[in-house]
């Protein structure tokens, strides 16, 4: 946990942004694999840590925004807790190291709700995304379960999002910390990179490393010689000659923050001449929108640039044409990039998103495009210090995309098809970095994993 000063300082920022009535948050249980007593690995809900900082099941807290209350619930662990799980400490003393002096019994919680809405209190709480969730809230709330998200809380879950998005200092250092993992992770996968070996085995590997790190992964491995396929979580090919590897993959730290990093490794320890050429295009396109991420651009500018140079390098290799702004405007680009720039990053690999990303990520003033292509971006709003967000262009040839573009004419005065049948079999390209926006422009968190072209082939293949 951090100091119990943050999390009472971050409850205090958020009363003065709730008008009146509960701030209900509810924490994570164990959710069971295939028995009750068998279960995933626990992750706290983040809102429930972005408050309170509890990594514990069983909890929930109100924070009374007309009393200015704070009621941490939960039960303290009998006997036979202790026997499998050891000494515990009690109710009192969790709540004490988030700067909480009431305690109640988790069954109380129905009381408090209950009580607060005959009195026609409004009862604030963010969308749900897990079903049992959702249910107790359909009990706490006496609604149906399929009206529970309807019910949510905008005024709540904007204020989550306008605290969450700008990272404290003591946030920036623990995700600093967590990036000496994401650097091993990756130059683990890249040296590992030899025919013969199958992807299982790295992502079996890496998931080792995050764990040996400190934390769980971020998201499920995507580490695949099929890169085309954008989240690609099939693990069943063996490298070999000419492939590139496709390695997107992220470990959280203790307290959770997240890394996300991509990279491309040619399975032989070098890239082809026409592998190097798109390779160069996906870097360049990594290099000038961070150049262009600083305060007060919107994001979906620089996304738009990052479009620009893929398409430029595309026109130049031949498999495009015509006007690159009018490429980019029309959305032909997005045959070969149909995923976003990037996100936000922070407690969760793409922070806040359980809010809903269009809130996160899109303001009165920015709005989601419904462009293919475009609109998969996540991120398009005005950029402000203080935001942590993921660059990630990528160049992939997904030929049952090409098949349905060209079956469709579409874009031809863009696209030469006919060239591009040749890079049915090429897979995809993705280059992605962590980025903190500074009151200058960006940096990139934490040390920079190996991505010119010399690096790469310097460390591929090299064994482990």
């Amino acid at each position: 946990m951090f100091s119990k000063e943050t999390y009472v300082n971050r409850r205090k920022q958020l009363k003065n942004k709730i008008n009146s009535g509960l701030v209900l948050i509810l924490g994570n249980n164990d959710s069971p694999m295939n028995y009750k007593s068998n279960t995933y690995h626990f992750r706290q809900d983040s809102t429930f840590l972005y408050f309170f900082g509890i990594d514990l099941q069983g909890l929930a807290a109100i924070i009374d925004i007309d009393n200015n209350e704070d009621i941490l619930f939960g039960d303290d662990y009998t006997i036979d807790d202790t026997i499998w799980m050891g000494p515990q400490t009690s109710m009192q003393e969790k709540a004490a190291l988030s700067g909480i002096n009431r305690t109640e019994p988790f069954a109380k919680l129905s009381t408090t709700v209950s009580e607060a809405i005959s009195k026609k209190r409004l009862v604030h709480f963010t969308p749900p995304y897990r079903g049992e969730n959702i249910m107790l809230l359909a009990d706490l709330l006496n609604i149906h379960h399929r009206e529970v998200e309807k019910q949510s809380s905008l005024e709540l879950t904007k204020a989550c999002i306008d605290l969450r998005s700008i990272k404290e200092p003591c946030e920036i250092e623990e995700m600093e910390r967590q990036m000496t993992t994401a650097y091993k992770m990756h130059t683990t996968a890249m040296k590992m990179a030899r025919p013969g070996i199958p992807e299982q085995e790295i992502t079996g590997v890496l998931e080792g490393v995050s764990m040996s790190g400190g934390g769980m992964i971020s998201f499920p491995v995507i580490c695949s010689v099929r890169g085309e396929t954008l989240h690609n979580h099939y693990h069943g090919n063996m490298l070999k000659k000419g492939d590139l590897l496709l390695v997107d993959a992220g470990s959280e730290s203790q307290l959770h923050y997240a890394t996300d990093h991509t990279r491309t490794t040619p399975v032989t320890g070098k890239f082809s001449e026409t592998q190097r050429k798109v390779y160069q295009i996906v870097l360049e396109a990594n290099d000038r929108a961070r150049e262009a991420t600083k305060p007060g651009v919107a994001y979906r500018d620089v996304h738009l640039l990052a479009c620009k140079v893929i398409t430029s390098g595309l026109k130049e290799m031949g498999l495009m044409k015509g006007n690159i702004d009018e490429a980019v405007a029309a959305g032909a680009h997005a045959l070969f990039m149909p995923h976003g720039l990037g996100h936000m990053i922070g407690l969760d690999v793409h922070d806040m998103e359980d809010y809903d990303d269009t809130l996160v990520g899109y303001d009165e003033e920015v709005e989601r495009s419904t462009q293919f292509g475009l609109a998969a971006l996540r991120l398009g709003r005005r950029l402000q210090p203080g935001f942590t967000i993921t660059n990630e262009p990528g160049v992939y040839f997904i030929p049952a995309l090409i098949d349905n573009w060209k079956a469709a004419n579409k874009f031809t005065e863009f696209i030469n098809y006919e060239k591009l049948e040749e890079f049915k079999g090429f897979g995809g390209i993705r280059l992605e970095d962590d980025l903190l926006v500074t009151e200058e422009g960006c940096r990139i968190l934490g040390k920079r994993i190996p991505i010119t072209v010399e690096e790469v082939e310097q460390i591929a293949g090299t064994g482990v």
